[in-house]
């Protein structure tokens, strides 16, 4: 059950996160939206749990995810920016 809360406040921070945090380089669309934010979320939840902030049957809150995926994001807009091109050479193949 801890599983569906954290994925649950993940897609909440992912939306929230998105309107907070807009960048260039992040990704666009629903599905790309919300998978940053769930993964803020195991963040958010394994960071508090490592810190002594959760316990190990809690998951992170809503604000917790929140940072967590402004972390992702922000790791994302530094790998993303580094390759140069945001949508790839014309013509060339499409790297993800």
């Amino acid at each position: 059950m801890s599983i569906l809360y954290v994925v649950f406040i993940g897609f909440l921070a992912g939306l929230i996160a998105r309107f907070l945090a807009p960048g260039p380089y992040n990704p666009s669309g629903f599905i790309m939206t919300v998978l940053p934010g769930i993964a803020g979320a195991f963040v958010a939840t394994w960071l508090g749990q490592t810190v002594g902030w959760y316990r190990m049957d809690q998951g992170a809150g809503l604000i917790g995810a929140t940072v967590g995926t402004i972390l992702v994001l922000w790791i994302w807009r530094m790998v993303r920016g580094r390759t140069g091109a945001v949508d790839g050479p014309p013509g060339g193949r499409r790297w993800l």
